[in-house]
């Protein structure tokens, strides 16, 4: 077994309930993205920009979708023979089904994965973030700093902050305070879920810790860390950052790439490419009168009705005289005639009646359960 000196670890296990209905049967990182993508694509293409081919993906909800999406890593060329991708399940242990209960302590249930490489630094990563990244320029200031721990960090808006771990740090990016998700916030610089630890000292903290009920990296290592006094420093980030766990969070995503054309530069061939897997399907038709303004429509659509400021996924069928504007349309929805939406989500798989009609002043996601919550049929 090769030597690393920087291996990753995603974790995927969280079961995304703020999305409601979008997880309920699906891993968040499984959950698609812009039409064609799905969440746990971008993490994968910046671990393969950045030469990181050792990853750890800890799973533990739903994660049967996920996993089939991921295969061996081809589509994102990490099934390297010495490494690639390795999924870390819930295992039993003594009788016991050990589930995870905070996510270091589901960094802590695998960490011989980290000792089997004997790898110095160990980044750890989370999987439903969009956003492009060189790890390998963290990794550098990381050691230029002589850091235990770095965490990215990106600056968040006032209204958001409360969302995030929250820190503090000084002009050298050294770590003076943090607080997680604080009410009133001592600062606007947000904790991305990206840490980036040498190994022994992450072992140590996670030992220390291991008497708590639940085991977090903002509510308990991170604290303990600097209480500790070990050198924790930030890593700015300046690049576009959303974490997407939020209905809302999730729909302003999709519309900052619907009006931005050079959106993580996703149509240019240089810098960091963003890989998904392909479904081999056929392009998508627009008909007689379809109509398409500002929108995104993925592979294997046929669109007859009228598409605006919209994102379409795969194999969306959009019938004669509907309409959807503002919106997010997952993978295989079907839209029958004179449908009309706007500002919601609509699940995959959902069928759509004719005549239904969903019109909000505020983001809701469509799903076959809550479809006569959200609209009703216009008669």
């Amino acid at each position: 077994m090769m030597e690393r000196s920087l291996i990753a670890m995603i974790l995927v296990g969280g079961k995304g309930t703020r999305l409601k209905s979008i997880t309920k049967e699906t891993a968040k990182p499984a959950v698609s993205f812009g039409a064609k993508y799905r969440l746990i694509d971008f993490t994968l293409s910046n671990l393969t920009y950045s030469n990181i081919d050792i990853i750890g993906i800890i799973t533990q909800y739903e994660p049967y979708e996920l996993m089939a999406y991921i295969g061996n890593g081809g589509s994102w060329d990490l099934d390297t023979i010495d490494g690639g991708i390795s999924f870390l399940t819930p295992f039993s242990k003594a009788g016991d089904v050990q589930w995870q209960k905070g996510t270091a302590h589901a960094i802590r249930q695998y960490f011989n994965f980290v000792y089997q490489y004997h790898a110095d630094h160990v980044l750890i990563l989370a999987g439903d973030h969009i956003y492009q990244m060189d790890y390998q320029a963290m990794f550098q200031h990381h050691l230029s700093t002589q850091a235990d721990l770095t965490i990215a960090s990106t600056d968040v808006k006032l209204e958001e902050a409360n969302r995030f771990g929250i820190l503090s740090y000084d002009d050298s990016t050294k770590v003076t305070a943090f607080e997680e998700k604080p009410e009133v916030p001592s600062s606007l610089h947000a904790s991305m879920g990206i840490y980036l630890f040498k190994t022994d000292v992450l072992a140590k903290l996670l030992q220390v810790t291991a008497n708590e009920e639940t085991v977090d990296f903002g509510k308990n290592i991170i604290p303990k860390a600097l209480i500790d006094a070990y050198a924790v420093y930030a890593y700015p980030f300046k690049g576009y950052w959303r974490d997407v766990g939020t209905l809302q969070s999730l729909y302003d995503a999709h519309m900052d790439m619907i009006d931005d054309p050079n959106f993580l530069s996703l149509n240019v061939s240089k810098g960091i490419q963003t890989y998904s897997k392909s479904m081999n399907l056929p392009p998508h038709i627009v008909l007689e009168d379809g109509v398409i303004k500002q929108s995104i429509i993925a592979d294997g659509c046929v669109i007859d009705g009228t598409v605006k400021h919209s994102s379409i996924g795969y194999q969306c069928v959009v019938m004669k005289n509907a309409s959807i504007e503002d919106s997010v349309l997952l993978p295989n929805v079907f839209v029958s005639e004179n449908v009309r939406l706007k500002n919601v989500i609509v699940n995959k798989n959902v069928i759509l009646p004719e005549n239904y009609v969903a019109i909000l002043d505020h983001v809701d996601v469509v799903d076959t359960d809550t479809m006569w919550e959200v609209g009703a049929i216009d008669e």
